[in-house]
């Protein structure tokens, strides 16, 4: 038994289990994904021996990063890399996230990996004068993924958000830079619950005004869209969203509260339709959403449902308000289950979610049987809750 706190700062008792319930590595001549595309973004693992400051440059392990990466293409899932999970923004400078995707691409090129990066403006780190100085971010930051040869996932940039006047303003920006795409793109739409300095993206907070610019950038350029992301966290939009795309334009779902819906799709009847899925939680999930992929894949979505609906009550606690925070409780359980050597952060972020979320952050995830080794989370949480000054 181990006594963890509850929301009230009540300890109360837990019996973790013995056993994973999902094997740590695929087994050998797993089939790949095919009914779905499914990137998982990823988290990256600071240097906990970097003499740094939650302000100053991020210093990355970079050989834990990597090797996290090929966790998750070892169980056939893409990655999306320098993304939010990846803390873009919020601790990962540009600098440190321009290394990151060259040495990922690097990395899947040499594992045959599927692999798409974060193209943003985060290099201007201070107001930007225009919009044309926010066109030639984003085209430096362009020819960087292409260059490294990975496809192109078209961020939002808090910059387009402070200085555009209105939807003519997305509209020449986006046009722009989806001719300038030597192949198609990912554009991805990340909803203020993410990032508050995105209120008001595609030029309105009227969500329905400003879908309706997003799809009229997509009809100017289909063919230089691969497909859309879409993090509003809201199931709804996203279907009536996605029944509005071009033919041979995808949807990736980026709604951590209702992805097993989404994923699974649309009655026949009904049309059919589904998303794909480009989602932070299939960080710490990526085993289990691997074999609810391979279920489906053989036309049972009732099989993948019964796999991946358990895990939403894990995903909506990791995402809940101040939603921007995830990344805490994701690192968290990359941490318990084996995959990094501590729980450091950077920007020292590790410290942005309470000792009673993450210990149910730790009862959600065991209770799922997501530990490959569930005596070494245990043992790591009862290290974290000594920290906090809980008695064994």
């Amino acid at each position: 038994m181990i006594r963890l706190p509850d929301a009230c700062g009540v300890l109360r008792e837990y019996a973790p289990r013995t056993e994973p319930a999902v094997p740590a590595a695929p087994a050998a001549g797993s089939p790949p994904l095919v009914s779905r595309t499914v990137f998982s973004a990823a988290h990256v693992v600071a240097d906990p021996f970097a003499d740094t400051t939650p302000d100053g440059p991020a210093a990355v392990d970079w050989d834990a990063t990597l090797a996290f990466r090929r966790h998750l293409w070892s169980h056939g899932l893409g990655v999306a890399e320098a993304m939010d999970t990846a803390q873009r923004g919020m601790g990962l400078d540009w600098a440190a996230a321009a290394e990151l995707i060259r040495r990922s691409a690097a990395e899947a090129a040499a594992c045959g990996g599927r692999i798409a990066c974060g193209v943003g403006t985060d290099q201007l780190t201070g107001p930007a004068a225009s919009l044309d100085e926010v066109r030639a971010a984003y085209e430096e930051q362009l020819a960087v993924v292409e260059e490294a040869g990975a496809q192109a996932i078209v961020m939002a940039s808090r910059a387009t958000a402070a200085l555009a006047r209105g939807p003519e303003d997305y509209l020449e920006l986006y046009g722009h830079l989806l001719r300038q795409a030597s192949e198609p793109v990912i554009l991805h739409w990340l909803g203020p619950m993410f990032d508050p300095a995105l209120t008001g993206y595609w030029g309105s907070e009227d969500l329905d005004a400003a879908t309706e610019t997003f799809l009229a950038v997509i009809a100017e350029h289909p063919d230089k869209v691969d497909g859309v992301k879409i993090s509003l966290l809201d199931a709804g939009r996203e279907v009536a969203l996605r029944r509005r795309l071009p033919g041979g334009v995808r949807c990736y779902t980026g709604d951590d509260f209702n992805y097993p819906e989404l994923i699974a799709g649309e009655d026949p009847a009904a049309g059919g339709r589904f998303s794909h899925a480009l989602l932070g939680v299939f960080d710490p999930l990526a085993p289990l959403a691997a074999e609810a992929v391979r279920v489906l894949d053989t036309g049972d979505p009732a099989g993948f449902r019964k796999l991946l609906d358990p895990t939403v009550e894990l995903s909506r606690h990791l995402f809940q308000a101040p939603t921007r925070y995830y990344k805490t409780g994701v690192v968290f359980l990359a941490w318990l289950a084996g995959h990094q050597e501590h729980f450091a952060m950077v920007g020292g972020m590790q410290s942005a979610r309470s000792l009673p979320h993450l210990a149910r952050a730790y009862e959600l995830a065991d209770s799922l049987g997501l530990f490959p080794d569930p005596a070494l989370a245990e043992a790591r949480m009862r290290h974290l809750l000594a920290v906090y000054g809980v008695a064994a």
